[in-house]
């Protein structure tokens, strides 16, 4: 029996031999970490490349009988990507359920590390290399005010408690919605507090040089959306890589 990030006791077999991943990041983490472990993951699971298990749609609408029928030992989700009805579906069919909850950058190693000890796992070296990578990095020599959209038709930004909110102010950017009452508001351009920066990730929008730039008088940093909102092995990289895309260094 493990604890899962709900606080929900999750009967997990022993040995841990086949596990489904409904949730782009927690897939890559456990790929990288045991791969021969994964059987099913999301349609819109890309990462590690090469991904070679049976597709099971998407996070907010998974094909839960394909699921069952794949005879997990554990189901990996996330309290903000999955929809709870989906989650009681598998519970309710004999499917041991892990839930994470993340929302800020050391909570994602935590959390990650303890995910994968739930998976009979010990703490692999990518997890390793991302806690030191991320302790290593230096004092932002300035802080950025930033918005960081992730939607248009209408605007949609991130707003409080948001691991992409975490991530940036780590890195010395301040989200300008961060006290906004929603995860994720909409916003009018008009009326947006001021900034200095706008944040424009690649998903779950696809914002490209001449898609979004334009609608907004402060510079742009077009980023990769793995790099800001994926907790996994993607924060090795995205130590290396976001200060320079964000000019904070």
């Amino acid at each position: 029996m493990v604890t899962d990030d709900e606080g929900r006791d999750v009967d997990v077999p022993l040995p841990v031999q086949r596990v489904v991943s409904i949730v782009p990041s927690l897939t890559e983490a456990l790929a990288e970490s045991a791969p021969g472990m994964l059987v099913g993951a999301t349609d819109w699971c890309t990462h590690p490349a090469g991904l070679d298990v049976p597709r099971l749609r998407g996070t907010k609408n998974p094909d839960v009988d394909a699921i069952i029928a794949l005879e997990p030992d554990l189901v990996l989700a996330n309290q903000e990507e999955n929809r709870l009805p989906d989650l009681d579906a598998l519970r309710a069919a004999g499917v041991p359920v892990y839930v994470t909850d993340i929302r800020t950058v050391d909570g994602a190693f935590d959390s990650l590390g303890r995910m994968l000890a739930a998976c009979g796992l010990d703490e692999p070296p990518w997890l390793v290399d991302a806690r030191a990578a991320w302790a290593a990095l230096p004092v932002p020599a300035r802080r950025r005010r930033a918005v960081i959209p992730i939607w248009r038709k209408p605007w949609m930004a991130c707003g409080s408690d948001t691991f992409t909110g975490a991530v940036l102010a780590r890195l010395g950017v301040d989200n300008v919605l961060a006290d906004a009452p929603s995860r994720y508001p909409k916003f009018s351009l008009e009326d947006l507090p001021p900034h200095d920066l706008v944040v424009l990730p690649d998903e779950p929008y696809l914002f490209t040089s001449d898609d979004g730039p334009e609608s907004f008088t402060a510079p742009s940093a077009l980023v990769s959306g793995r790099l800001l909102t994926w907790y996994g092995p993607s924060l090795v990289e995205a130590a290396r890589v976001l200060p320079g895309a964000l000019d904070v260094t």
